[in-house]
């Protein structure tokens, strides 16, 4: 009954589309893929399909909600949650392949189209949310049927059930019309962040007239930053490229003190009113709206509100297991911070005032002296392409038998990208995975996972994935070297690839990493660990002209230094989650306007003990992305938080074996394939036999 629904609907919205554009040309979007897997056909889908295919899709999904409510039968499981699940699919399809471009290959006419189909998007989602006869219906089924579904029946009820309750479906008229209004707007601000804050990131490079300004950097690092100036206009002969984070990656080689000052006040100071562009004005509005949204539904801020459905709970318990770590890190910070003082002096004098963009020079060098290693020496060991086939790739067949054919038959949204067909132990086809390793300036910083198409069996889906980073692309003829934290990078993106690959749930909504956002990093920061597994280090550690391994004296100190002066990068996530969570906090009357908003972040660090020139937050309020335009506003936490689990878990296959195929089949039994089918501690105490997570691990793995 449900899916004859869902095809007539479909038939209908389709023939009205047809009957519309017969003479014109088909829109790919709105047809299924005859590409393997249902993959995108990027061959013929053209940047004027996207909002001629949106707004259809669109339509197709008020019908498919319309023959919902508009059912004459009594509200049940089959004709109101499973229509539910199953509308949209179009809609789904249309979004997920715009999405990526956006975030990966955002052109003007791209942010064009973004800005119109927004509002679309919100407004249909507000209409949904609020659709009184529609939740009436689901709430029917609640109350009908709670106590004799089973499984992933009963979760997905469930799940629909309190998405709607959180929304606001049991709020009363005028409320919910406020809501509906804050939703909008929040749509409109987080539109205008995604333009503006990459614009600001591409604005704040820093261009180098003089190769000798550039010393201390090796040809490579030189060669790209004559790439990066030309790929920007020329300029200047040379450019470096500011990226996401705070702290910059070439502050730990480049010898000019004032070039070094430059670049670290361009990377702080992009967007924060001191150049040309200004996000404080969208920060404070978007973070009055959140407060008034959780008020209006009864809470006292906007983390309360949020963290509701993780697996935290309430801010009291995040700030207790912060309050922890802070205590641990802070004199292991102190000490650190003096002993790269120390260090410099001896050559720059007693008076000498160590800076924050001093410090990764400083490090460096000691790291050089005391470990006798520095990034440029192995570098030449993380040829991108061998971390990826045989270190990234390597590790998951070891473990998890999967084995990956590249595909050169799919195509791509950028000739940087690669496809492989992702292949199961039992010989079957698993998934498809996509990587786009390369940055450029359409592309918006960091590195993430998601995917073309979800795993559902209900649908008859296999997941579509695909893995985007921000390394540099080496000049022609040259080879793309890594630095650790990148090859990190990609092992860290991978596992997230991996939870969507191995997902075995029977509905979309419910698979893949569609989890509490602090149980969603635990696979990924989990993945990280193969990385500095001996075999698979080795396997992977290859010089890029004569493929030869690491030597075994350089391996050794490469793998300390992984844990040299690591309190650097715990100090700056935490002070990142801080400034998340105090923004998320306060009240909606007590949010700062935004010529305050800079002094405010300077308090929240300073209450909190964390407020440290020498070890800034991550990512300042200004370009704080995940918090103003992705999904984890009073969510920063669960890096750490989900660092926790992930320490814990690498702990049981480091006792029953690190690449025996038994742990990862038990690990893919009890978490991987799981999806959000189940509650997520009874998940981590299935696998590690723990009842509650172990968080003195984590200082230890950190080497603190």
């Amino acid at each position: 009954m449900t899916l004859g629904i869902s095809a007539a609907v479909l038939s209908t919205s389709m023939m009205q589309l047809t009957s519309c554009t017969e003479t014109q040309r088909e829109n790919p979007l709105l047809q299924e893929s005859t590409l393997p897997f249902g993959a995108p056909d990027f061959s013929k889908i053209q940047t004027t399909d996207y909002l001629p295919a949106f707004e259809a899709a669109i339509q197709q999904k008020r019908d498919e909600i319309a023959q919902i409510v508009e059912n004459k039968d009594s509200a049940t499981f089959e004709n109101t949650i499973l229509a539910f699940e199953e509308s949209g699919k179009t809609l789904d399809r249309v979004s997920r392949v715009f999405f990526a471009i956006v975030e990966a290959d955002k052109t003007d006419e791209i942010g064009e189209i973004e800005k119109k189909v927004q509002p679309l998007l919100t407004d249909l989602e507000n209409e949904i949310s609020f659709n009184k006869p529609l939740f009436e219906r689901i709430r029917q089924v609640y109350d009908r049927e709670h106590e004799t579904l089973q499984g992933e029946d009963l979760k997905l009820l469930e799940e629909i059930y309190k998405d709607f309750v959180c929304k606001g479906a049991l709020l009363p008229d005028d409320k919910m019309a406020r809501m509906k209004e804050i939703n909008l707007r929040i749509s409109e601000l987080q539109t205008q962040w995604g333009d503006v804050l990459p614009a600001a990131t591409n604005d704040a490079v820093v261009w180098v007239d003089k190769k000798e300004d550039l010393a201390g950097l090796s040809e490579a690092d030189i060669a790209q930053c004559a790439k990066d100036a030309e790929s920007r206009g020329s300029k200047a002969p040379y450019a470096i490229v500011i990226v996401n984070t705070t702290q910059q990656p070439l502050l730990a080689s480049l010898d000019n003190r004032d070039l070094r000052k430059k670049v670290y006040e361009a990377s702080i100071h992009r967007a924060d009113g001191t150049g040309k562009y200004n996000t404080f004005p969208l920060v404070v509005e978007i973070a009055k709206l959140r407060a008034e949204q959780a008020e209006i539904m009864g809470y006292p801020n906007y983390a309360s509100y949020s963290l509701e459905r993780t697996m935290a709970k309430t801010p009291e318990n995040v700030y207790a297991f912060l309050k922890n770590l802070i205590a641990q890190y802070t004199p292991k910070a102190q000490a650190e911070t003096k002993a790269i003082e120390e260090y410099a002096r001896k050559t720059q004098g007693q008076d000498f005032q160590l800076q924050p963009y001093d410090r990764f020079y400083y490090s460096a060098k000691m790291k050089k002296e005391q470990l006798d290693i520095s990034d440029d020496e192995v570098k030449p060991y993380f040829n991108v392409d061998s971390v990826l086939y045989n270190g990234v790739f390597y590790a998951a067949n070891r473990v998890y038998g999967l084995t990956f054919k590249e595909r050169t038959d799919i195509p791509t949204y950028h000739p940087d990208m690669k496809v492989f067909e992702v292949i199961d132990k039992d010989g079957k086809s698993k998934a498809l995975f996509y990587c786009d390793y390369f940055r450029r300036p359409t592309k918006r910083g960091g590195a993430w996972m998601d995917s073309f198409q979800e795993q559902s069996r209900y649908r008859k889906q296999q997941p579509i994935i695909f893995n985007v980073c921000n390394s540099a692309k080496a000049p022609d003829g040259q080879p793309s070297l890594l630095t650790w934290d990148e090859v990190t990078t990609m092992f860290h993106e991978f596992g997230h690839a991996l939870h969507g690959i191995l997902s075995d749930c029977l509905y979309y909504r419910l698979s893949g990493t569609n989890v509490a956002r602090d149980f969603v990093e635990m696979p990924s920061q989990f993945n990280e660990s193969f990385a500095a597994i001996p075999e698979v280090f080795d396997h992977y550690a290859r010089h890029y002209e004569t493929g030869e391994p690491m030597p075994a004296e350089l391996k050794e100190l490469m793998l300390k230094s992984i844990t040299f002066q690591t309190a650097y990068a715990l100090g700056e996530n935490l002070a990142a989650t801080c400034v998340d969570l105090a923004w998320h906090m306060l009240s909606s009357k007590d949010i700062p306007t935004a010529d305050k908003a800079a002094a405010f972040e300077t308090e929240a660090l300073k209450n909190v003990g964390l407020l440290d020139a020498q070890i800034p937050p991550r990512y300042y309020t200004s370009y704080f992305n995940h918090v103003w335009g992705g999904g984890y506003a009073a969510g920063y936490y669960s890096y750490l938080w989900t660092e926790v689990l992930a320490v814990n878990i690498a702990d049981v296959f480091a006792q029953r074996g690190a690449l025996k195929p038994e742990t990862g089949q038990d690990l893919r039994d009890k978490i991987l394939s799981r999806g959000n089918t189940g509650d997520l501690m009874q998940m981590f105490t299935d696998f590690t036999g723990m009842q509650q997570p172990d968080a003195s691990s984590l200082l230890k793995a950190r080497g603190l």
